[in-house]
């Protein structure tokens, strides 16, 4: 019997400095989860990575076993003991793990409640699990309904008019750090999502930025098109540092772009100017002990985060209409669940059933020498209605067990008679012809949090 799993590290559990060091590239979360669905517990699995958090979303056949395996790999990865994960990671299942990827999808676990970029960035994920080969029948279901959760909290409650982002963030806070920006010279290091935004944010403030991109030279000279600045290399950094009053920093390198090293040539050759280096960027793009440098202030994600909570708020009245539309797309969710369970698991009790008999008839072949075909058929025609009868009532129960609240008992039933001992060729032969959309997965039903 199959089992949502989600294992993640998030702004709410754990550092930048922690976050950094689990953070997957669109490429390495591609193997990443192509390794996982290689392995005999993991049938479908999904990551997402941002700056503030990485989660891996799994349908698996043992919970407990996929969760160590997943916890050492995760550790491995951050050159950790997986014990030191345990206090930053969290691991709901099955409701739980569906509710937290629809709130997150909604916005309501981001680090700016709210915010939009993150229904991108699920979108990308699930697409990129697609392309890879490691989504299924339940992570199809599951990512389409968070999708059209955040949607709906989005077109029917305030949380997203204001625009907000993290981005929007690092701008008021550079405001704050420098006074106006009007007059200042910013450098944006990156041209993606985060980079465009910063831009637009910048451009509201009259500010001509300089883009500073390696890779994506296309789309830099693009934003500096559209929001107005110009366009450099990473080997023109050091050069344009020399003028900048701000930095800010928004690559998806694995590695720091700017080396403290660096930073006191350029700010020995400034005559005492200081420089503002904001870092929105996991992994960190400028090293941490640029800090320490005479005449840099420093900010990463942890700071922005200090600031979003002091600064922004969100009407409760907004945030308690995007919780009943979760609590809403999770009854109907659980409701799909729940039939996927009593399907799957009343052909299941009907094979064991029917192999019972079989195996009954088989032991008994050679003791019937006197009995005519006509009586041996007799016979086996008794024995089976036996079975059906004995089985119509449990069926029925079962199959009012969809409404949802029947996971404990479809799961003692299960086990009572050693069903997940039975070949998956045989239950899922059944079930899938009632499950109009393909999806015959054997799973637990979500029961709604009281």
């Amino acid at each position: 019997m199959s089992e949502l799993l989600v294992i993640g590290i998030s702004h709410k559990t754990a550092p930048v400095a922690m976050r950094e060091r689990l953070a997957l590239t669109e490429r390495e979360a591609e193997r990443f989860v192509r390794e996982l669905v290689g392995r005999e517990v993991v049938r479908e699995a999904v990551a997402i990575s941002t700056c503030n958090r990485t989660e891996v979303y799994l349908v698996v056949s043992d919970a407990v076993e996929a969760e160590a395996e997943l916890l050492g790999k995760l550790a491995t990865r951050a050159g950790i003991r997986p014990t030191e994960l345990v206090d930053v990671v969290y691991s709901p299942r099955n409701c739980d793990a569906a509710r937290h990827l629809f709130r997150v999808t909604a916005g309501l676990e981001s680090m700016i409640v709210g915010e939009s970029e993150v229904q991108g960035q699920v979108r990308r994920a699930y697409e990129a699990g697609l392309a890879a080969g490691t989504t299924g029948p339940f992570t199809n279901r599951l990512f389409r309904a968070a999708l059209q959760t955040g949607k709906r909290v989005r077109t029917e409650t305030a949380l997203g008019t204001a625009r907000v982002s993290t981005s929007s963030i690092a701008v008021d806070v550079a405001r704050s750090a420098v006074g106006e920006l009007e007059d200042r010279n910013v450098i944006v290091i990156g041209a993606g999502e985060t980079a465009e935004l910063t831009a637009r944010a910048l451009a509201e403030q009259g500010v001509t930025t300089l883009f500073i991109a390696n890779r994506h030279k296309e789309r830099a000279h693009s934003l500096a098109s559209r929001f107005g600045g110009r366009v450099g290399s990473l080997d023109q950094l050091p050069d344009a540092m020399r003028e900048a009053d701000i930095v800010v920093a928004s690559t998806s390198s694995p590695h720091p772009i700017v080396g403290a090293d660096e930073l006191r040539v350029v700010m020995e050759e400034r005559g005492g100017r200081p420089l503002v280096l904001i870092d929105i960027a996991v992994p960190r793009d400028i090293e941490h002990e640029c800090a320490e440098v005479p005449g840099v202030t420093l900010l990463d994600m942890d700071d922005l985060q200090a600031s979003a909570a002091r600064n922004l708020g969100v009407r409760e009245g907004e945030r308690d209409r995007a919780e009943t539309i979760v609590e809403d797309e999770i009854d109907r969710f659980s409701a799909w669940m729940g039939q996927q369970g009593s399907t799957s698991t009343i052909s299941a009790l009907r094979e064991h059933g029917t192999a019972i008999v079989e195996q009954v008839l088989a032991e008994n072949e050679g003791r019937w020498d006197s009995a005519s075909p006509r009586d041996i058929a007799r016979v086996e025609a008794m024995a089976r209605a036996v079975m059906q009868r004995l089985l119509h009532e449990p069926t029925i129960r079962m199959k009012a067990l969809e409404q949802g609240g029947g996971h404990g008992r479809l799961a003692v039933l299960r086990e009572l008679f050693g069903l997940d001992e039975v070949p998956q060729e045989a239950a899922g032969s059944s079930a899938a012809a009632a499950d109009h959309d393909g999806s015959g997965a054997e799973v637990r039903p979500l029961r709604r949090r009281s």
